[in-house]
């Protein structure tokens, strides 16, 4: 028995990212219909519209879901409420200490899982008794950490200091990549972009058609000084690189940014001036299609490459 299969109670080692302005309830029970573990990404929605999501997803599925909540939110403890209120059994945290919520989660019956770049932090998850953590490659879409650590080194390294489940994410979207991270030490993986670009995702469909058409060298880690953020190259992230020309402060940079950036591109299709963040694996996506089908399509490839290996 797989322990990511068995932590959550999963067919697939296969957790389908909490992402914000993606991850709502259709794609989230897509996923878990699917055999995999889905995630609402609370990253994106308020307390209320987030309440309206588990609960629409509980209606819609009957496999286990759970929810990614980035800690840096002030309403946390609301969030947090109607987790526990709606009888969630599986929360990811990220962006924050994760002492902070791991007991009182757990207290309740939740799986607590935290999301980490880096082996410090890795260390410091499983000191706050985390079920397991996930060790992200800077490759990863969105949010990432500042040491540009890829998931090639950063799952091997993780692995040989922690004891509890590891779960591989960045640039993994097809089978073979799966079984490379858990040759190299993971006990499952996250996958993010290839869901971006699903039927499910509640992306405007423009932006998931920037996602099909991204090639290689098309995004960019960006804006280190605020909370490192991985770009489409478009025009936004274009006005970004010509500010850091003047070597900005942070509060300049802050001012280009402004508020809801990441809404109006990937949720409402500002493919100039919005923000859009999608993985670097982007370059290997090249069209929008069911989860079920995606799911079906990377464990198939997972088998195969596994049955190459074995007869190697």
């Amino acid at each position: 028995m797989n322990r990511i299969t068995q932590l959550f109670n999963i067919k697939y080692p296969i957790v389908q990212a909490g992402m914000i302005w993606n991850s709502g309830w259709r794609l989230a029970s897509a996923a878990s219909n699917s055999g995999i573990l889905g995630l609402l990404g609370a990253g994106s929605m308020y307390p209320e519209v987030l309440r309206e999501h588990i609960q629409k997803c509980k209606e819609a599925t009957d496999k286990p879901f759970g929810v990614n909540v980035p800690m840096l939110y002030p309403n946390i403890q609301e969030i947090m409420d109607i987790i526990v209120e709606e009888g969630v059994k599986i929360v990811f945290t990220s962006a924050g200490n994760p002492k902070t919520w791991t007991k009182w989660l757990q207290d309740k019956g939740i799986t607590v899982v935290h999301v980490v770049s880096s082996v410090k932090f890795a260390l410091k998850a499983q000191d706050a008794g985390v079920d397991a953590v996930v060790a992200e490659g800077f490759e990863a879409g969105g949010h990432n950490g500042r040491d540009e650590t890829t998931t090639l080194t950063l799952i091997q390294m993780v692995k040989e200091q922690i004891t509890i489940p590891l779960i591989a994410a960045g640039g993994i979207a097809t089978g073979r990549a799966m079984l490379a991270t858990m040759i190299l030490g993971a006990d499952g993986v996250q996958i993010g972009s290839r869901f971006v670009a699903s039927e499910e995702s509640s992306a405007h469909q423009a932006f998931k058609q920037v996602v099909v058409d991204v090639k290689e060298g098309d995004t960019q880690l960006t804006l280190k000084e605020l909370a490192p953020v991985r770009l489409v190259k478009n025009k936004f992230f274009n006005e970004i690189q010509e500010l850091y020309k003047t070597a900005p402060t942070p509060e300049q940079l802050k001012e280009l940014l402004g508020r809801a950036r990441a809404k109006r591109g990937m949720f409402e299709g500002d493919l100039d001036d919005g923000e859009l963040e999608i993985g670097q694996i982007a370059g290997l996506i090249h069209d929008i299609k069911p989860v079920a089908k995606i799911v079906d399509e990377i464990v198939t490839e997972f088998e195969v490459a596994k049955k190459e290996m074995v007869e190697c």
